[in-house]
């Protein structure tokens, strides 16, 4: 059976030794000393391991059921739902007015790490939530936050988004889901949404959709789309719950992954919905939904690869196969554990490397949301919305990459279910999917992020890194170890991006084919610089006299694999970028 250790050391470390939270200076930000987020990572952590990941494997092997209309979860869910809403845990970074706890992003993202790592499934059910959630705190009247925010932010009614349907998925323009406005203000929502997440379960007293739809008569394509809100049970003008609104669960997806949790085809036969934001600007109010998910979604790529990389190392600890070829390092056995082989060495170093430095990454991002959120601060407005591609895409491309090498780290035993790692791989892979494929993240941080504001946010994320560089250049650590290779792959960054102003103008192809391998090139250059940071205040804490030098030095040393065998994969990545279209885009497509 598969294991969880909540990794709170480390993301204590990154919180407090590497960004240095109680230290800046975003409001909020001076609550979070040492011992507030520690208690907090520790309370997390206990309900992870404890509660969460026993039922993994339960979620993964039971799955969810359909049963005249209603969805069953699997066993131990409900209890875990209902330990998760008495914590207070699914309003940690709400706002206090509705009952939130007003803690900042950076901390629910810490937090859920543990909670996605732990179980991914059942995780979800309070994730789509918090989007919606978000969503109705961005744009709802102030009426509709009293009614729907409260009860929301507690647990006790929980949330979806539903976007996609049978017919059209990204190009959302193409819906036919019909929203016909009523003489009383309200709208008769009808037509069916697909893949839509924790859609129908029993779990909480009322479930709160967000369904995009289109008003007879509005305009055509995305310019004519409205976002509602369509609750499971009318809310009655007291906050009681009244009739059943005309919204069933017309079945459940059969799946890769994620069994636990309740992927729904949903109906809406006339259901009573209520204007959200502006007519027809529903995915001015979706996006707030949708990039809150992004960045939820590549937490959820590198978190999996966090427990597969845990079972992983343990297996290659405990695994006796051969000898080293330097000699023996187990004579009382019949053979070395495998964690003596340089190959696996390697592979294990390869998933090490990359989950603590997405940790810091993810952290990182966090910490730029929460000066939007709580400074309105435009120039980290501009540069998350550079970054949260990158983290969505790059976290989960290399999230599932990494979890198939956990399961490669245990040879025959990884293909079988009882070690959990297939589990791992299979939940992985949703990630590069859900909330936009990847390739289309790719496609908007080449034509819509870096061109942003006249390439204000790019341009300031180089001079963010030339400015690292040119500080500790110096560094007796960082120098040649750190700093040369992260100036390497930021210049070929940059050259990329150069490219693409001299040859999109005359060939967008010439773009729009490099933007993959440049979301990975932007990728690996802000792991490289996350990996620069946190030898820097390994170090620091040595140079202090700090006595946990096993982890301070592992993690110097961790980062000196990154950035020797993983960082110059940028030089690849520009190398197929410079290409242009042409060998992309020569077959015909009559040909393939």
């Amino acid at each position: 059976m598969p294991t969880y250790t909540a990794p709170t050391k480390d993301l204590q470390f990154v919180l407090q030794d590497v960004l240095g939270v109680s230290s800046l200076d975003t409001p909020g930000y001076d609550e979070l000393d040492a011992d507030t987020t520690g208690a907090i990572l520790e309370e997390a952590g206990k309900l992870a391991e404890g509660v969460l990941a026993p039922l993994n494997t339960v979620g993964d092997e039971q799955g969810c059921t359909l049963e005249n209309g209603v969805v069953r979860v699997p066993d131990g869910f409900q209890e875990a739902y209902d330990q998760m809403r008495e914590g207070g845990w699914m309003g940690l970074d709400a706002d206090p007015e509705y009952g939130g706890q007003g803690m900042p992003v950076v901390m629910s993202m810490a937090v859920g790490e543990m909670f996605v790592s732990a179980n991914m499934a059942f995780n979800m059910y309070q994730g789509l939530t918090h989007g919606a959630a978000s969503a109705i705190h961005a744009h709802g009247t102030a009426e509709q936050k009293a009614t729907y925010l409260p009860k929301m932010i507690d647990g006790t009614w929980s949330g979806t988004m539903n976007l996609t349907e049978p017919h059209c998925g990204t190009d959302l323009g193409l819906i036919r889901t019909k929203a016909e406005p009523q003489e009383d203000g309200t709208y008769k929502v009808s037509g069916s949404k697909i893949w839509i997440s924790a859609g129908e379960h029993e779990m909480s007293d009322n479930i709160i959709h967000l369904v995009l739809a289109k008003i007879p008569g509005g305009p055509e394509g995305i310019k004519g789309i409205s976002l509602f809100i369509v609750p499971k049970y009318i809310v009655n003008e007291d906050g009681s719950l009244g009739d059943r609104n005309a919204v069933t669960c017309g079945g459940l997806e059969k799946k890769m992954g994620i069994h636990g949790n309740a992927t729904c085809v949903m109906n809406y036969d006339g259901a009573t919905g209520y204007l959200i934001g502006d007519l027809h600007k529903g995915m001015r109010a979706m996006f707030t939904m949708m990039n809150d998910a992004r960045l939820g979604v590549g937490l959820q790529g590198y978190a999996q690869a966090v427990v597969a990389y845990e079972n992983a190392l343990g297996f290659a600890r405990d695994r006796l196969q051969g000898r080293d070829i330097t000699g023996v390092k187990n004579p009382d056995g019949p053979a070395d554990p495998i964690i003596v082989h340089p190959d696996v060495r390697r592979n294990l170093l390869m998933q090490k490397s990359f989950v603590e430095g997405a940790r810091a990454f993810t952290l990182w991002g966090s910490t730029i949301l929460d000066k939007v959120h709580r400074e309105k601060d435009a120039d980290a407005d501009g540069l998350i919305s550079l970054l949260t591609p990158v983290l969505k895409g790059f976290l989960t491309d290399k999230g599932f990459d990494t979890a198939v090498l956990a399961q490669q780290t245990l040879g025959g035993s990884g293909f079988t279910k009882e070690w959990g790692l297939e589990q791992f791989v299979r939940d992985a892979r949703i990630t590069m999917i859900y909330e936009g494929t990847n390739g289309v993240q790719s496609l908007d941080l080449v034509g819509r992020k870096l061109p942003a504001n006249g390439g204000k946010p790019i341009m300031a994320f180089f001079d963010l890194v030339k400015t690292y560089c040119k500080e500790n250049a110096e560094d007796p650590v960082l120098g040649k170890d750190f700093i040369e290779p992260l100036k390497a792959a930021s210049k070929d960054l940059q050259e990329a991006g150069m490219y693409f102003m001299a040859e999109g103008m005359k060939n967008p192809n010439n773009a729009l084919s490099g933007s993959y391998d440049f979301m990975h090139l932007f990728g690996h250059v802000c792991l490289g610089l996350m990996w620069c940071k946190m030898a820097k205040a390994a170090q620091a804490r040595l140079d202090a006299g700090d006595t946990d030098t096993d982890f301070l030095n592992a993690k110097i040393a961790t980062g000196k694999f990154y950035m020797a065998r993983q960082l110059p994969e940028t030089a690849l990545h520009l190398a197929r970028i410079k290409t242009g279209a042409d060998t992309v885009m020569e077959l015909d497509a009559a040909n393939f």
